[in-house]
C-alpha cells in the first residue's frame, strides 16, 4: 500500500507529461503502411539515423507491458556512441500491433509471427537489406522469427527473454551454481505466484480492457505491478522507475490501447507453453544470437537452457553487451572494460 499511495500522489502532484512529450518528440515518430497480403497494416515507429557510415541498422522491440518509450534511455547513445571506437547504429523501434498508436491488427488470430513478418517488411521499406535486432518479453517471439524465417536479412539477434529450461537428464541439478538455481526458482515463482494478470488478459481481455482503458489510476496499478516485480526492491524505490512507470501508464491512456496491447495473451500460446515453443526446430535462430541473462527478469534464464534454441555466439551473464558486425567491407569492433565475448555478426 505505501508503493500504491507514493506513485499515486507522485502521479497526482509531481507528474508533468508535457515535459515527457516533449522529451519523447526529440526522436522522429512515423507511422508507416505496411501491405501484407490483403491487408495494409499502420505500424507506428521512430527511426533515428546515426549520422555515422558504418552504422548497423538495430530494430529494438518491446513486450508487455512496454513501448517504444522503454528504449527511450538507450537510443541517442546507440545512434551516436560517446565513444568513437564503439559501433553505431541507425535505431528503429516500433509499436507492436495494437500498442500505442500502431492499430490493432486487422483480424483475429494474429500472432507475434505475423507482426515479425511486418516488422521485417517495416525494416526493407526503410532501407535496410540487412539488419540486427534486440527484444525481450513478447518481443522475443517477434525477433526470434526474424531470425529464424529471414536470417537472409535479419543477422543478428539478441535476446533478453528466453524461458526454457534445461531438459530432464541433460545436466545434474545439484551441479548447478547459485545462480542458476536461482534462476530455476525465479522461473518457478514466475509461474506459480505471478500469473494472474496473464490469465485474465488471456482468457478475459474484454472485462479488464474496458474495466481499465477510461482509468488512468487503473492502468497505473496493472502495468505497475510489472514493473514492481521485475526489479530488485532497491531499484524499484527510484524515482526514475516511478517516472518510467507514469510514461508508460500515460502512453496506454493517452492512446487508448490498454485492451488491445492484451492481444499477444489472447491469442498466443500459454506460459506455460514458452520453453516448448522456443525449442522446436522451426523456430531456433539461425543467424548468429547472443542472449544476456538478468538475474531479476520475469524470466531469467542460463547458458546451458538457451544454447539449444538458436545459434549461441554470445552469452553474457553480467550486464556488458558487445558487438562486432562484419559485412564484407572489414569488422567494426565493440567491447568494453570487462573482456566480454563478442557477438559476431557475420
Amino acid at each position: 500500500m505505501e508503493w500504491i499511495h507514493r506513485v499515486y500522489n507522485k502521479y497526482l502532484h509531481d507528474f508533468s507529461w508535457p515535459t515527457h512529450q516533449r522529451h519523447l518528440n526529440r526522436h522522429a515518430h512515423y507511422l508507416a503502411r505496411i501491405p501484407d497480403g490483403p491487408d495494409t497494416i499502420t505500424i507506428h515507429f521512430t527511426h533515428t539515423p546515426s549520422p555515422r557510415p558504418d552504422a548497423i541498422p538495430l530494430i529494438l522491440i518491446h513486450g508487455w507491458p512496454g513501448s517504444f518509450a522503454e528504449f527511450d534511455r538507450v537510443v541517442d547513445a546507440l545512434a551516436s556512441p560517446p565513444n568513437p571506437s564503439d559501433p553505431a547504429f541507425h535505431v528503429v523501434v516500433p509499436s507492436l500491433p495494437g500498442f500505442c498508436w500502431s492499430p490493432p491488427p486487422p483480424r483475429r488470430g494474429w500472432t507475434m509471427q505475423d507482426s515479425a513478418r511486418v516488422l521485417h517488411s517495416l525494416m526493407l521499406t526503410l532501407g535496410y537489406a540487412r539488419y540486427a535486432a534486440q527484444a525481450g518479453d513478447w518481443g522475443s517471439f517477434v525477433a526470434r522469427e526474424m531470425g529464424a524465417k529471414y536470417a537472409t536479412w535479419c543477422r543478428a539477434v539478441h535476446f533478453n527473454f528466453c524461458p526454457v529450461k534445461v531438459a530432464e537428464g541433460q545436466d545434474d541439478p545439484a551441479a548447478r551454481s547459485e545462480r542458476e538455481k536461482f534462476i530455476d526458482a525465479r522461473a518457478q515463482s514466475w509461474l506459480d505466484d505471478h500469473l494472474a494478470y496473464a490469465v485474465a488478459m488471456r482468457t478475459r481481455p474484454h472485462t479488464i480492457g474496458v474495466a481499465l482503458v477510461d482509468n488512468p489510476v487503473g492502468i497505473m496499478m496493472w502495468v505497475g505491478e510489472k514493473y514492481l516485480e521485475a526489479a530488485t526492491e532497491a531499484h524499484a524505490r527510484e524515482p526514475e522507475w516511478d517516472e518510467a512507470l507514469l510514461v508508460q501508464a500515460s502512453l496506454y491512456y493517452f492512446s487508448g490501447c490498454i485492451m488491445t496491447s492484451m492481444l499477444p495473451y489472447y491469442e498466443g500460446i500459454k506460459h506455460a507453453e514458452f520453453g516448448a515453443f522456443f525449442l522446436r526446430e522451426e523456430n531456433y535462430v539461425r543467424c548468429p544470437m547472443g542472449y544476456t541473462s538478468y538475474k531479476w527478469d520475469t524470466r531469467p534464464s542460463y547458458e546451458k537452457a538457451v544454447r539449444p534454441t538458436g545459434n549461441l555466439v554470445y552469452y553474457n551473464g553480467m550486464f556488458f553487451f558487445s558487438l562486432v558486425w562484419s559485412c564484407g567491407k572489414g569488422r567494426r569492433v565493440g567491447g568494453c572494460a570487462n573482456g566480454c565475448v563478442t557477438f559476431r555478426v557475420r
